[in-house]
């Protein structure tokens, strides 16, 4: 490392922070402490979180590092399409308040653990179970591997930078800590630490929509910089017509997406009733609040004139620069700490995954519970040694693209987990076939845009019609869904048994909430 580029001021605060974050990760797994070695206890947190820290955690969860580096630069390059972000958390909370409780009231009922669980029991077909599962796990690395990359554009700000051995040093120290405190605290590890990283980021944004704008000249003095700034990168500070489609598409399909993450199902299902999770989905948009403001950090780096190619030094810099650098600690602090959250319980998730739908269903069947918890401690190590290597290996462009698959990739399970819950109308083999015919069709056209973008422009005669290719895919999946299910309903093709009844999907176990 470079000694003399180290901010030591920043680095001494963020140490302290990211120390403190290491205990309470560690001391978690005494709270409500339950037998660590079953997987409801460590990978649910005994399904036993309220609905204080059910929203921590789900926040936790949703607002990743990613999105505090990602949205703001995405702003900064293209100006406004990069706040399809606020509008499609609007619309994720009102589905999750229909949808997930249903969801945590079957699995609570049989003691599913993951969504590929419940299409296990659902439709009898360990394919459309195994196709489920391996979508997530394959949806969920480059999501851990770009927190990393956000953690590397804050030591990278801090001058923890070097060159040979040492020079990814920080990165792996940090996730080798948070690798031992998940692996002893499973899921009340980013429970708990979740509470402290919210509460800095909305520190960090209400200071930095006060300072900023402030220095900068206000808040005209910003949006004017920034409307003579992005034509120079083909931005716009408005959204033009032709970018109303994709806009739309992208708010919509990112919030169905969104909700089928194994990450997101992880937290939702260590709730402790349905009514925490419908008073979450109430509460939660409060964070949307926060991620408008977030975006606008972007318009905010333009008008400070911040210069760098690599867009992921965006806002470390915007922050370096326009505050104290004992306070550009404590921002750099929220930062990293919003990586080491949700990729703890994006780590878990994977791990929950493989142990239950794939270990258990295809290499041991006889295992016994704490068998299969020890195999999930042990994935989820590897998860997160699978992501740092990623990271230190590959170039952070290739994991934004995998990226950009992940979100087409996992919205064509929406027809077996999500209309699932309200009918079992479709068949499993047709399932598995749109499933199938999705996940073809969606990354046809990520290739076709050579992986640097999710939007597939259709062409229907003479209208050309630009959108998420997640959506595109969907409407392929679900249309050889329905048109397959008629053809072996007509030709009688056994549909397997369904082990939920209706009322498992609208059980209330517990109302005690934190």
């Amino acid at each position: 490392m470079n000694a003399i580029k180290i901010q030591w001021t920043a680095f001494l605060v963020f140490l302290l922070l990211f120390a403190l974050v290491t205990v309470v990760g560690f001391a978690s797994a005494r709270w409500r402490r339950g037998d660590m070695d079953l997987l409801d206890e460590w990978g649910l947190a005994g399904r036993r979180l309220g609905t204080f820290l059910t929203w921590f955690l789900l926040g936790g969860d949703l607002y990743t590092a990613y999105t505090f580096i990602a949205v703001p630069a995405l702003v900064y390059g293209a100006g406004a399409l990069g706040f399809f972000a606020v509008p499609y958390t609007i619309i994720l909370y009102p589905i999750m308040f229909v949808v997930m409780p249903r969801l945590w009231s079957v699995a609570r009922t049989h003691g599913f653990v993951t969504t590929a669980d419940f299409v296990r029991g659902r439709y009898q077909s360990s394919g459309l179970a195994l196709a489920v599962a391996v979508t997530g796990i394959l949806a969920t690395m480059p999501y851990i591997a770009l927190q990393l990359d956000g953690m590397q554009a804050v030591f990278a700000t801090m001058g923890l930078v070097g060159t040979g051995p040492l020079k990814d040093l920080p990165l792996i120290v940090a996730f080798a800590i948070l690798a031992a405190y998940t692996y002893v605290s499973g899921l009340r590890a980013p429970a708990l630490t979740a509470v402290i990283k919210d509460l800095l980021i909305y520190l960090t944004i209400i200071v930095a929509m006060i300072v900023i704008p402030a220095r900068l000249g206000g808040f005209g003095a910003v949006f004017h910089a920034a409307a003579l700034a992005l034509p120079k990168t083909k931005g716009a500070l408005v959204l033009p017509p032709k970018l109303f489609s994709p806009f739309a598409t992208l708010a919509l399909g990112s919030a169905f997406a969104l909700l089928l993450y194994p990450h997101v199902v992880t937290g939702t299902l260590g709730a402790n009733s349905r009514a925490t999770i419908q008073r979450n989905a109430a509460f939660l948009p409060a964070y949307s609040l926060l991620l408008a403001f977030l975006a606008l950090l972007g318009f905010m780096a333009l008008a400070a004139h911040i210069h760098t190619k690599v867009t992921s030094d965006v806002v470390p810099l915007l922050f370096l620069q326009m505050f104290p650098h004992w306070f550009a600690g404590v921002a750099f602090a929220a930062v990293a700490i919003g990586a080491l959250v949700p990729a703890a319980i994006m780590a878990i998730a994977a791990a929950n995954l493989f142990s239950r739908n794939i270990y258990r269903e295809y290499f041991n069947p006889s295992a016994t519970s704490r068998q299969e918890t020890a195999v999930a401690k042990w994935v989820s190590l590897l998860v997160k040694v699978g992501a740092v290597v990623f990271v230190v290996a590959v170039p952070a462009q290739y994991a934004i693209y995998l990226q950009t698959l992940g979100g087409i990739w996992i919205l064509q399970t929406l027809p077996a987990v999500i209309i699932g819950l309200y009918t079992r109308w479709l068949h499993r083999y047709a399932l598995l076939t749109g499933w199938a015919a999705g996940m073809l069709t969606g990354t046809w056209m990520a290739y076709t845009q050579k992986f640097a973008s999710s939007i597939y422009a259709l062409h229907l005669g003479h209208l050309v019609v630009p959108g998420y290719a997640a959506v595109w895919a969907l409407i392929v999946n679900l249309a050889v869904t329905v048109v397959l299910t008629v053809a072996l309903k007509a030709a009688r093709v056994p549909e397997g048994a369904d082990l939920t009844r209706a009322p498992d999907y609208a059980v209330e176990a517990s109302q005690a909430s934190l």
